[in-house]
């Protein structure tokens, strides 16, 4: 098949779920011999087209302005479209899939829209636009179960949930990989360490997670918070960090390119993820196949991937109390910290991109087909 993907933004610059599900979406369907043609954003300096790694990459230039942005990206891309010729379009947000609701009206060409998080709801016309999209759309999938209830309950249309998936090899893990990221932080071996990995933005919930920090130090004095990444919120975030005291227990790396995410996470002991709102949390899966224990909010599709007690501890939104209370019944229990452990690993194979891809290439062909 000869497959366009649309999606707002790509690597290397924007590092969240979406786009890093979308570039090794991309890569695996090109391995397995489809045409495989990515369309986005371009960013200063960026060539418009190049080829990486067996996928055609697309890049269009569009301001970036809220709202106006995203309207944009429903018509620039037409062009790019038409061009191409795909046979089908897979386009990556249910706001953007009025690109694909343009393209199968002006190009007749099938689309299928993919739910990645819970952007649309924070849309003035979420309600109009997700209905449209959704009525003509050849196929509608959502990552996670909590979405698709919400929009087959909302908009009589039936969803296929498909998750994102993660390269499980690359979160092997190895000690090597531990030591060596953990002596370039300055981490001792006797430091616990607590990790985040995402967007520094304060809809994720950091500024709890660093209310929470205080409240931890109180019981253990050995623990490091690691924030791996970058955003907007950074300088408040860091301004926190100096009013709560803790610039020698909180370590923020800025931007990482991804390939290097498997080493912090190797690094660290517990995954936290306090987030406030959440489609599907990838990096969640990534730190499960890191085999590490999680302390996450039970919020949208999170509780699909943790069960509470079991691989994971569960906690209200906006609570640095239930987030120390967590993390300190962690930090605190070998065994616990161990069998949580073992039961990620074990989980988090059903996210493999093997798995992954089968179930998105039978739903493509059968929107092809229709």
């Amino acid at each position: 098949m000869k497959i366009a993907i649309m999606v707002g933004g790509f690597l290397p610059k924007w590092l969240g779920g979406t786009e890093i599900a979308t570039y090794n979406l991309a890569r695996h369907l090109a391995q397995r011999g489809h045409e495989v043609h990515v369309i986005t954003s371009r960013d200063k300096g960026q060539p418009s087209e190049t080829i990486v790694e067996g996928f055609w990459l697309h890049r269009l230039s569009i301001m970036r302005i809220r709202y106006l942005g995203a309207v944009l990206f429903w018509i620039r891309p037409l062009g790019c479209l038409n061009r191409i010729d795909p046979d089908i379009i897979l386009v990556q947000s249910m706001i953007l899939g009025m690109g694909g609701y343009l393209a199968k009206l002006l190009l007749k060409k099938p689309y299928v829209v993919w739910g990645q998080g819970d952007e649309y709801l924070r849309w003035p016309l979420k309600g109009t636009i997700s209905k449209i999209v959704l009525k003509h759309a050849a196929a509608a999938l959502a990552s996670t179960q909590d979405m698709a209830t919400t929009l087959a309950g909302t908009y009589q249309r039936d969803i296929t949930v498909v998750p994102n998936g993660i390269d499980i090899e690359q979160f092997s893990g190895a000690a090597a990989l531990r030591q060596g990221t953990r002596n370039k932080l300055g981490i001792k071996e006797k430091d616990t360490v607590l990790v985040f990995v995402g967007r520094l933005l304060t809809s994720k919930g950091l500024v709890y997670l660093l209310n929470a920090m205080p409240i931890i130090l109180q019981n253990t004095s050995n623990v490091r918070l690691v924030m791996v990444g970058d955003g907007a919120d950074r300088p408040l975030l860091e301004q926190l960090t100096l009013e709560l005291g803790l610039q020698n227990n909180v370590i923020f790396t800025g931007m990482v390119p991804n390939e290097a995410v498997p080493g912090y996470l190797a690094a660290a002991d517990i995954f936290v993820f306090p987030s406030l709102s959440e489609g599907f949390g990838i990096v969640v899966v990534e730190a499960m196949a890191s085999g590490l224990p999680l302390v996450s909010t039970n919020v949208h599709g999170l509780p699909e991937i943790i069960e509470d007690g079991q691989n994971g501890l569960l906690i209200e939104p906006r609570s640095p109390e239930q987030i120390a209370e967590k993390v300190l019944l962690l930090v605190e229990s070998d065994d616990l910290r161990k069998t949580m452990s073992e039961n990620n690993r074990a989980r988090a194979r059903y996210y493999s991109w093997e798995n992954i891809v089968s179930m998105v290439e039978e739903v493509l062909t059968s929107a092809v087909n229709r």
